[in-house]
């Protein structure tokens, strides 16, 4: 037996878990099958959002997601995916009622309060801090009626303790004076982060993580199992008996978890994003709530990100419905060029619940840290402390009992 702990996934929470393993003084090996940042760590829109609260299942969400489903709109239900799908959004609707949106709400922020902190920790006294920006959240509006219709999720950050500020047409353009004069409202969360460059920012911890004496593996992990109480990892190439395993494959990890018997809701949550020239117009991510579409001012250009795909994982990308927001770019942003850099596709995994499963397993030495949905990039160190809690045996800071793996 090898007493490595293996770290199944490299994505920003396989990456963090692997460090913050490694502090602890564990020999740990970090593998994935294409390389780190290779899945949804390296297409996302780059916020930490730090207090986020808002479970996507809320109160109502079954009309707003008819309205979305409309052609060209930002939902999309694949019909051949669809029969697989069903058992998924019956418990993504039945979490949508208040009791359970305000249970789960209280979980998430709980979780997210201190994501901010956590990623300060990881990066203290490192080159890759000058990714980490200090930028804050901007969401807007075109419409009073539409910033109106926002108005329950505000009021739940409200009750929850997150810190926001609603701005005025005027103070909208103090903050982005390149906008084009179309947003009469919107609200800003000072305390939150940019990630200018996801992959630069993986790639840099994972070299970190190699220089303390980590070792990164490119395999292909087909299955996990347990044999006569002994965890077994097998790949393609060979079979690898661990000390531990964390699983942190993303929207994959529940083929990775046949063989232990475990089968979580896990729905791969498709995002797409496209990427435009490199532009200083802007200094922050913002969401046009209306057109639910994300600008970022990437290192690497301006990435648009948008879109909620419901197909299976390895399903072919279709790039139409993201090239068709670049009017609606222009008209945002008119500096932006319009050149097409780059399109890219990518998996969300998500649970009904919005909350992710960070838990061990049926088996002392397997451990669970997947579902994390659209805040994988907020919550990677935060999960990587926490599973180091659990491998450890130590009392976590957070009450993991809202994100066991035993729940569903």
């Amino acid at each position: 037996m090898d007493e490595k702990i293996y770290v199944v996934g490299a994505g920003i929470v396989g990456i963090c878990c692997a460090i913050a393993l490694q502090k602890d003084g564990h020999k740990v090996v970090l593998i994935d099958k294409t390389g780190p940042a290779a899945g949804a760590s390296f297409g996302n829109a780059g916020a930490v959002v730090n207090g986020s609260c808002v479970p996507t299942a809320t109160p109502g969400i079954v009309s707003s997601a008819l309205r979305m489903l409309k052609p060209g709109g930002p939902l999309s239900i694949s019909p051949t995916h669809l029969g697989k799908l069903l058992p998924w959004l019956i418990r993504f609707t039945l979490q949508s009622s208040e009791n359970n949106y305000q249970r789960n709400a209280r979980h998430l922020v709980a979780l997210t309060k201190d994501a901010t902190n956590s990623w300060q920790k990881l990066l203290n006294n490192t080159a890759s801090s000058d990714m980490f920006k200090a930028v804050g959240w901007l969401r807007l509006f075109e419409t009073s009626q539409a910033f109106d219709a926002n108005a329950t999720s505000r009021q739940l950050m409200t009750d929850l303790g997150t810190p926001y500020q609603t701005l005025s047409f005027d103070e909208i353009y103090d903050l982005e004076p390149n906008l084009a004069r179309i947003f009469q409202r919107g609200f800003y969360q000072p305390d939150c982060h940019f990630i200018s460059n996801p992959q630069r920012m993986l790639q840099s911890l994972t070299e970190r993580f190699s220089a303390s004496g980590g070792e990164f593996k490119i395999a292909e992990v087909t299955d996990i199992k347990v044999k006569q109480q002994q965890a077994v990892i097998e790949t393609t190439d060979e079979i690898i008996y661990p000390g531990k395993v964390i699983v942190t494959a993303g929207a994959w990890s529940t083929k990775l978890t046949k063989g232990l018997n475990y089968r979580a809701p896990l729905q791969a949550e498709r995002g797409y994003h496209i990427t435009l020239p490199v532009t200083q117009a802007i200094s922050r991510p913002i969401v046009n709530a209306e057109q639910a579409f994300v600008l970022s001012p990437m290192e690497t250009g301006l990435r648009v990100t948008s879109q909620v795909e419901l197909a299976a994982v390895d399903a072919p990308a279709n790039y139409a419905q993201i090239r068709s927001l670049l009017p609606k770019v222009k008209r945002m942003l008119p500096e932006a060029e319009m050149t097409e850099q780059s399109c890219w596709m990518g998996c969300r995994p998500s649970l009904p619940d919005s909350l992710p499963i960070i838990s061990k397993s049926a088996d002392k030495n397997i451990f669970f840290a997947f579902g994390h949905q659209h805040l994988g990039m907020t919550l990677g160190p935060r999960t990587g402390e926490l599973i180091a809690d659990l491998v450890a045996g130590r009392e976590a800071e957070n009450d993991l009992t809202p994100h066991r793996a035993d729940r569903f």
